[in-house]
């Protein structure tokens, strides 16, 4: 069962594995490696750079960019038209390596800066800068990257340990 639409124009790059139920628009562009999850709706003329991680349940909008090497994770929507409805539309750019968490909603015409991490469930209304950690509602700055990574290189460090 594999039911997936692939519009015209489409361009895959080798070794990008599409799941099951997934809808990719026309014009539409998606780099090599990159894997896109179960009933994500990716619309026409996006871009998606290479290696990159796509979650299932993401909505990605006409006129969306998104860099080499970034996660997507379960469920995260951009929006692309930020006075909805209007014709104008404008895309949301995501720059690479950029972490976005389950749950995160994007607004139109907001840049993801390089090496950032958007955390659960955070509503993200204004650009966020390079190597910096946002969460919440809306989104606001909570630490730098180097923060983060030694959080997180925490985290590893103890999930080996058993819980009490």
């Amino acid at each position: 069962m594999s039911l997936r639409h692939i519009g015209t124009g489409v361009k895959l790059g080798e070794g990008t594995r599409i799941w099951h139920l997934t809808y990719i628009g026309d014009q539409t562009e998606i780099g090599t490696l990159t894997s896109v999850g179960s009933l994500t709706h990716i619309d026409h003329h996006v871009k998606i750079g290479d290696k990159c991680r796509i979650q299932g349940m993401v909505y990605i909008p006409p006129e969306t960019t998104i860099g080499d090497h970034v996660f997507i994770g379960p469920g995260v929507v951009f929006t692309n038209d930020p006075y909805p409805p209007s014709r104008h539309l404008e895309g949301v750019k995501v720059e690479s390596g950029a972490v976005i968490c389950a749950s995160a909603v994007i607004k139109a015409g907001v840049t993801i800066g390089e090496g950032s991490v958007i955390g659960m469930g955070a509503v993200v209304t204004k650009d966020v800068e390079p190597e910096t950690v946002v969460h919440g509602h809306p989104a606001r700055y909570q630490y730098s990257i180097e923060e983060y990574e030694k959080r997180r290189d925490q985290w590893i460090k103890d999930s080996g340990k058993p819980r009490s």
